[in-house]
């Protein structure tokens, strides 16, 4: 039998988990889509010298696991004296900080592969429409390619805006006091596993639920115009 009292005094310290899962999840998207925009821009160029380095950087950071790589940021380097005495320090000792770090860092590599996807798949008549009107190559991209392959890479992109969520529970690995953090602690402290982490579950899966949601509404804006037309 759940203990429903075990639940309800605990949603206090969720609530409090659910603002850090929800702090993490944004700094992570905001700096990784910041980062993956130009990336892609650098895949889809057609100078091996450009476009290799960014393969590279997706295919190391796809290729490795996350908790890898968290632990590399936040654990690794402080190993290195040249690192503790830098001026990067005070920002390299906060586990926020280097949580958010990795987490952008890993999110920029697989939305950097999307919207090169993306961009790769415009079609050809938007580009000669804009080389007909002799719009420059930095216009082009400013106001054609990189809007269109925006709006259409919205659908793998909530994908990854969900997975980035259900990632962030490994903060919990490096001392943040997220959704899971406060699952750890309230199984630890009253030793019930069960109700703790099944209440971690159901807000994962209510904030799930209104990622989709969101996600669905935007695509009815944006790709309206990509949907089939009733009869």
């Amino acid at each position: 039998m759940l203990d429903f009292k075990l639940i309800a005094d605990s949603l206090p310290l969720f609530a409090g988990g659910v603002l850090v899962t929800f702090k993490l999840l944004l700094i992570a998207l905001a700096a990784g889509l910041a980062l993956a925009i130009p990336l892609a821009l650098l895949r889809v160029s057609r100078q091996p010298w450009l476009s290799a380095p960014a393969w590279l950087y997706t295919y190391v950071i796809r290729g490795t696991p996350m908790l890898v790589q968290l632990f590399l940021i936040y654990y690794g380097l402080a190993q290195f004296e040249a690192v503790r005495t830098s001026v990067l320090w005070p920002y390299l000792s906060s586990a926020t900080f280097c949580a958010c770090l990795a987490f952008a860092i890993n999110t920029s590599a697989y939305s950097a592969e999307i919207l090169a996807g993306s961009l790769r798949a415009t079609p050809p008549g938007e580009i000669e429409a804009a080389h007909a009107m002799g719009m420059p190559r930095i216009t082009l991209y400013r106001r054609i390619l990189l809007p269109s392959s925006l709006r259409r890479a919205l659908p793998q992109y909530s994908n990854e805006v969900v997975m980035m969520l259900h990632t962030t529970s490994l903060a919990s690995i490096v001392t943040l006091v997220d959704i899971t953090g406060v699952a750890r602690t309230v199984s630890s402290r009253y030793y019930m596993p069960f109700e703790a982490f099944v209440t971690a579950g159901l807000f994962y899966l209510c904030l799930t639920l209104i990622l989709v949601r969101l996600f669905k509404l935007a695509e009815g804006r944006w790709l309206a115009h990509l949907a089939p037309r009733k009869n």
